[in-house]
């Protein structure tokens, strides 16, 4: 078994030694290698490198090739091999090493050296350089896929497996964050840092990266991507609370895909990272505890002397705010339909305008909270509480925000300090994720603005059409991001509104 694995596992080096003693000359292999008969066969339309990279029939991780001629996926290239054996049987002949990107011929197991293979390596492992991210939002051009379909970088299908919605939704929109996608799309920016032995969540940010080149790749084969090793990494990374076959919440994702994405790349509390450079704001929390309602009055007024019952000021990060809705009307009106309430969306921010108090309870204690902002970020994400848990079931309101795309000044809900030093507070929408359905089923689709074009597209699964502005706002909104505005942009609206 070990003398087996040695001899599917050969290294290069260890390659050229044996043709040196076979007694092949320099000039021969690299006329073969130049010249190898088989490019022909190769089928570029059953390519599909979005998936594990695992051996289809040992299931193994280790010196995996792909078969270009059906597309799947075998281990080593030495005599007795998976990949060697599928040649031999099914006279499939061009294989690509998936880890070194070097392709072979096999059985008769010497490199192909040919430059019109190198759009095959591109998909597997898209490169972008410094120039082409700056230029990535500056135009609207489409490309067109090797099985045909035209497409945008960018605004591109992501598969839904089973029950995989709530998490593509989250990765569409952060993939349309420039900032947070530029650092991504280059692997340079992540490479260096140090993890501890044995810490197994840097692969959120490998995998994450690699779905962010495929998503804004200009040359796919095909205009939609999977995004199955993105969401085996959240998986094995959550311990299995996000699943692929089932259901999830968004906004449960999206608190815990940032969290762990800061910490994996090396943030805390104190350390920054790409993450809380993007979303992160502070605001002044003032609490103040409330005696039992239960109590007679003079016992209430006495109590509230003690010092325990003084409001007291908590300085707090965020790196999203939870907007909450009035609650729903629970009887028909007179011609016996249900009436869907609207609030306008600088209603339910009310809530951070530090005047605003709001009662929280907890099994022992109640309190009275009240909340100002004290630092707002380049991107600023609002999740909107449509879902109510208690013993029972889960309740889904569903209250409709009205809300304008563009020009939402901020600068009302921020302290006086900071309404000084903040020059500028207003923000246009760039994300838009809508819940439909019901609590527990449902589904997830979102809006986003391709910045090149200033158009917006609806994207659900690997539906991608595009929408008029004005229907987004009619939708049961629950994540939005909104970018800050930029001093030159002021007062030009971008979104075709």
């Amino acid at each position: 078994m070990a003398n087996l694995k040695r001899e599917r596992d050969i290294d290069d080096d260890e390659e050229e030694v044996v043709r040196g003693k076979v007694g092949r000359s320099q000039d021969t292999e690299d006329r073969r290698s130049r010249h190898c008969p088989y490019l022909d066969t190769i089928n570029r339309s059953v390519l599909d490198f979005d998936f594990e990279k695992l051996c289809s029939i040992s299931l193994s991780h280790i010196n995996v090739y792909a078969c270009l001629i059906c597309g799947k996926y075998f281990q080593g290239r030495g005599l007795k091999s998976h990949a060697y054996t599928h040649s031999v049987q099914f006279t499939h002949h061009v294989f690509l090493n998936l880890h070194t990107l070097k392709f072979y011929c096999l059985p008769d197991n010497y490199e192909i050296i040919d430059s019109s293979l190198e759009d095959i390596t591109y998909v597997l492992k898209p490169t972008f350089t410094k120039q082409h991210i700056s230029g990535l939002d500056k135009h609207g051009k489409l490309y067109r896929a090797y099985d045909g379909t035209t497409y945008l970088p960018g605004i591109v299908g992501l598969n839904n497996i089973k029950a995989n919605d709530y998490a593509n939704v989250v990765l569409q929109a952060l993939s349309n964050v420039p900032p947070l996608r530029n650092y991504f799309l280059e692997e340079e920016n992540y490479r260096g840092i140090r993890r501890p032995p044995g810490d197994i969540m840097f692969l959120l940010v490998q995998r994450f990266g690699e779905l962010m080149r495929k998503l804004w790749n200009p040359r796919n084969f095909k205009a939609h991507v999977s995004p199955h090793e993105m969401l085996q990494a959240v998986v094995l990374c959550s311990k299995k609370t996000f699943q692929i076959t089932k259901q999830g919440d968004a906004v449960d994702f999206l608190s815990w895909f940032l969290n762990a994405l800061h910490g994996a790349l090396g943030g805390t509390k104190k350390k920054p990272s790409i993450v809380t450079k993007v979303f992160q704001g502070s605001m002044r929390i003032f609490s103040k505890k409330l005696p039992h309602p239960d109590l007679p009055a003079e016992e209430k007024e006495a109590l509230l002397q003690k010092e325990e019952y003084q409001e007291e000021m908590l300085e707090s990060t965020f790196l999203y705010l939870t907007l909450d809705l009035p609650t729903a009307p629970l009887y028909k009106d007179e011609k016996e339909q249900l009436i869907i309430p609207q609030v306008p969306l600088f209603n339910i921010l009310g809530k951070f305008n530090g005047n605003t108090e709001k009662e929280y309870k907890t099994y022992k204690e109640n309190f009275l909270k009240r909340f100002q902002l004290t630092k707002l970020p380049p991107y600023l994400i609002f999740c909107i509480k449509r879902f109510t848990k208690n013993n029972f079931f889960v309740e889904k309101n569903p209250t409709i925000v009205n809300f304008p795309i563009t020009n939402v000044d901020l600068r009302e809900y921020l302290t006086e300090e900071a309404q000084a030093t903040e020059k500028n507070t207003t923000y246009d929408l760039v994300a838009n994720v809508v819940h439909d359905g019901k609590p527990s089923e449902g589904a997830y689709r979102i809006h986003v603005l391709h910045h090149g074009t200033g158009k917006w597209y609806e994207l659900q699964d690997l539906q991608v059409t595009d929408i008029l502005p004005q229907m987004i706002t009619l939708s049961e909104a629950y994540i939005q991001i909104w970018k800050r505005q930029e001093t030159e942009e002021k007062g030009k609206s971008h979104t075709g509104a």
